[in-house]
C-alpha cells in the first residue's frame, strides 16, 4: 500500500499503526519532505520504502504506487495562514495533487483513503457539524480540502472507485511540528511551555476545538485499510468533543507540573470561533475504536516533546 505524506507528523503515525495492521505486507511512503523528515521514520525505516518525490511529480507517482492495491492519501500543504500567505500553491498540493493520485489509484485499482479537513464547515454556525451542514470555507487552505474531498466522492461516483473521505478536526500529538509561524495550537503551546516562554493565545482563548489525539485517527485509517471502509459522502473524523484553548492550557499546566504564562495576540484571519464534530456516522463506521482523553493526549504529546528537547 502507499500512503502520501507518510514522513509527515500524522503520515508517520499511520505508518506505525500500519506495519502490524492484518494483511498488510508492504508499506511505500511518497514524501517530498517539504513538511515532513525521514527522522519521523527512522523507527521503522526497516518496515517501508521511502519514495523522496512529489505527488505532482507524475512518474514519482506512478512508480510509488505500483501495484497498491490501498492508498492512504495526507501529502498536502497545511495551514490556514500558509495559504494566505501563498495560496495557489496551497490549491496545487492539495486540490490538483489529490487529482493526481485519484488518477494513479483509478489505473491500479486502489481502494483510497484522503484527508480532508474541518475546515470546510467555516463560517457555518451550527454545532455540532454534521456532515451534510453546508460548507462555507473561510481560507485558501480549507477551499482547497474541500476540493480534495469533492474530486474524491466525484470519482467514486463516476469510476465506481471505493473511497473514503475523513474530515479531521485538529489532530494533536508525537512527531507534530512546533516552532515555526504556521505551527498549530498544540505543538506552540507545549513548546513554548517547555521553552518557559509565554503561550501564545490569538484571540481571548474562548474559542473551541474539537481536538483528536494522532494515535485515534490512525487507528481509523488502519482500520479503513484493513476493511477497505467506503462512503459515498465524507465523514468526520473526530469524536464529539468541544474545549477552549484556556482549557488546553489547563490541561498543559497539569502536564508540565507548573503554571504557565499566557501572551494574547489578535485573532488569525481565517480562523473559524468554534469547531466540533458530530461523529454518529464515524461512531457507525468504526464501532471499535476508542479515542484517547484529551488529557491522556496532551501528557503523551510534552512527554515526547520533552525527551526530544533532550536528546
Amino acid at each position: 500500500m502507499l500512503v502520501t505524506g507518510g514522513a509527515g507528523f500524522i503520515g508517520s503515525n499511520v505508518c506505525r499503526r500500519l506495519i502490524s495492521a492484518p494483511g498488510v505486507d508492504d508499506i511505500v511512503v511518497l514524501d517530498d519532505l517539504s513538511t515532513g523528515s525521514a527522522d519521523n521514520l527512522s523507527e521503522i525505516d526497516h518496515a517501508i520504502r521511502l519514495h523522496v518525490g512529489s505527488i505532482l511529480d507524475a512518474s514519482a507517482l506512478d512508480e510509488a504506487a505500483t501495484n497498491a492495491a490501498a492508498i492512504v492519501h495526507l501529502a498536502a500543504r497545511p495551514s490556514v495562514p500558509r495559504s494566505i500567505a501563498d495560496p495557489v500553491a496551497t490549491h496545487l498540493a492539495n486540490a490538483t495533487g489529490t487529482v493526481a493520485v485519484l488518477e494513479a489509484a483509478r489505473r491500479t485499482g486502489a481502494h483510497v483513503v484522503v484527508a480532508s479537513s474541518s475546515s470546510v464547515y467555516g463560517a457555518t454556525p451550527t454545532l455540532p457539524k454534521r456532515e451534510d451542514l453546508p460548507t462555507r470555507p473561510m481560507s485558501p487552505y480549507a477551499a482547497s480540502k474541500l476540493a480534495t474531498e469533492a474530486y474524491t466522492n466525484a470519482y467514486a461516483h463516476s469510476f465506481g472507485m471505493a473511497t473514503l473521505a475523513l474530515r479531521f478536526f485538529n489532530v494533536f500529538g508525537p512527531r507534530q511540528p512546533a516552532g515555526h509561524a504556521y505551527a498549530a495550537v498544540v505543538p506552540a503551546f507545549v513548546d513554548a511551555a517547555l521553552a518557559g516562554r509565554p503561550l501564545p493565545i490569538e484571540g481571548d482563548g474562548r474559542q473551541t476545538r474539537d481536538f483528536t489525539f494522532v494515535d485515534s485517527v490512525a487507528a481509523v485509517i488502519a482500520d479503513a485499510v484493513v476493511r477497505r471502509v467506503a462512503d459515498p459522502e465524507p465523514v468526520n473524523l473526530a469524536f464529539g468533543t468541544r474545549t477552549d484553548l484556556l482549557t488546553v492550557i489547563d490541561l498543559l499546566e497539569a502536564a508540565v507540573g507548573h503554571p504557565l504564562e499566557r501572551e494574547h495576540r489578535p485573532s488569525r484571519v481565517g480562523d473559524v470561533r468554534d469547531s466540533q464534530a458530530d461523529s454518529a456516522r464515524l461512531r457507525a463506521l468504526f464501532p471499535d475504536i476508542v479515542p484517547t482523553p484529551l488529557e491522556d493526549g496532551l501528557a503523551a504529546t510534552v512527554a515526547w516533546m520533552r525527551d526530544l528537547r533532550q536528546a
